[in-house]
């Protein structure tokens, strides 16, 4: 067997065949220094790990002549302004860390990422994450069909990357859309959609995201049911799923936050994911320091080790069924996968709850039951199999929403308070 490329997805795979878990921060500095010094601490962590560059907001939006104005004037950015620093600056930033044995990905949140591409390209970068559909409806008014067009422009002049040991990576954000309140199988099918969509576009190193929501028995099956369709469908890629640990409100107790993230630890082992994106015990008060950081990615890489792997089948809810039905409606609208994207958005196929983007229908709503499990409440359009609704009150108002919101906080809080 070919050892895989020295890449981002190579180091993956390799420290998965070796049954390790990757752990991974979420980490941009504006300036410099302390961005290197952030990617420094990372790779010296007590775990097997792969550095993050988070670029700014103004960045991820295309205001890059607000990013420069900051830059010039010294004011502090809520992240790395990759397009704004001169090339030859981002590769001293990496010199000496980033290499083989610790790759480093952009992320950016763009739904017009080509200045994001280039920039990370221009550094000797060739690993970033994002996509179409999961980077334009939860975080920008731009028109799907824009940012479709946008994609496959980037998606291409990512692929041509590839030669020798190079082999660029790209990482699905469809498995984290809205953070929460996505019913799993939607979750996985935008997460499996974006992967055709990136392989469509010439690329063979994908990663399939999903995030951590409310129950960890679904949360375990929506994994399971992603890695199969990954492996039925992907069959010529080099691909591994990546796991979030929850992307909403997190516990206000520092005790319920590590509770969290040894949960997500543990269920990362369980399904076979080969990657973790950790956060810390400090995220519902402030953005964590790079101590914290590490802090976060050497639990979890200990929860992991201490874990055994899933030694059973995982019950089938339904959700396989309710995955592969909307894959399969929105593949048979065009065979071209961006214009059957925008089209099953049109015609509701595809529906995410309470995302107010103008080409989102809107008319499809979940509820949280008692155990936590994220179930359809209404399915407007959506091409479920029996139309599979659970009944019972969807999330309707401020004081609903919130309370949604705020469940898994309040568990895991109360689970650190009563010691369980």
């Amino acid at each position: 067997m070919t050892a895989p490329p020295v890449s981002f997805g190579g180091f993956v795979a390799r420290a998965r065949a070796a049954g390790t878990l990757v752990v991974q921060p979420r980490m941009g500095m504006s300036r410099p220094g302390p961005m290197r010094a952030g990617l420094h601490a990372t790779r010296l962590a007590a775990a097997t790990t792969v550095g993050t560059i988070t670029v700014d907001s103004y960045t991820r939006t295309g205001e890059l002549a607000a990013a420069r104005r900051a830059v010039a004037q010294g004011a502090p950015l809520n992240g790395y302004p990759i397009a704004t620093h001169a090339p030859r600056v981002t590769r001293g930033v990496l010199e000496g860390i980033c290499g083989p044995d610790f790759p480093v990905q952009v992320r950016h949140g763009s739904a017009r990422p080509g200045p994001v591409f280039a920039a990370l390209q221009a550094c000797g970068l060739h690993a970033t994450e994002g996509g179409p559909v999961s980077y334009c409806l939860p975080y920008s008014r731009v028109p799907l069909a824009t940012a479709v067009a946008d994609w496959e422009r980037c998606c291409g002049l990512l692929a041509e990357a590839h030669q020798g040991d190079v082999l660029p990576h790209l990482e699905t954000f469809g498995g984290c859309m809205m953070g929460q309140l996505c019913p799993p199988a939607l979750l996985v099918a935008l997460s499996v959609l974006e992967a055709l969509f990136f392989r469509r576009h010439g690329l063979r190193s994908i990663s399939l995201s999903y995030a951590q929501q409310a129950n960890a028995h679904q949360d375990e099956e929506a994994l399971t049911v992603l890695a199969a369709l990954a492996a039925e469908l992907l069959p010529d890629v080099d691909w591994h799923v990546v796991l979030y640990a929850h992307m909403g409100l997190y516990p206000l107790s520092p005790g319920g936050a590590q509770l969290l993230l040894d949960e997500a630890a543990r269920l990362a082992v369980r399904t076979g994911a080969a990657r973790l994106v950790v956060k810390t015990t400090a995220e519902a008060h402030r953005i964590p320091t790079v101590e914290e950081n590490v802090r976060a990615l050497e639990t979890a890489a200990a929860t992991a080790a201490a874990t055994p792997p899933s030694a059973g089948p995982v019950p089938d809810t339904g959700i396989h069924a309710e995955a592969r039905a909307l894959v399969e409606a929105v593949l048979d609208l065009d065979d071209d996968i961006g214009r059957a994207l925008v089209l099953a958005f049109a015609k509701g196929y595809l529906d995410v709850p309470y995302c107010l983007h103008p080409d989102n229908a809107g008319r499809a709503r979940s509820l949280l039951d008692s155990e936590g499990r994220l179930q359809w409440a209404e399915t407007g359009a959506l091409p479920l199999p029996g139309r599979r609704v659970r009944g019972g009150r969807a999330i309707v108002g401020s004081a609903d929403l919130l309370g949604a919101l705020s469940h898994v906080r309040r568990t895991f809080d109360q689970r650190a308070l009563s010691g369980v």
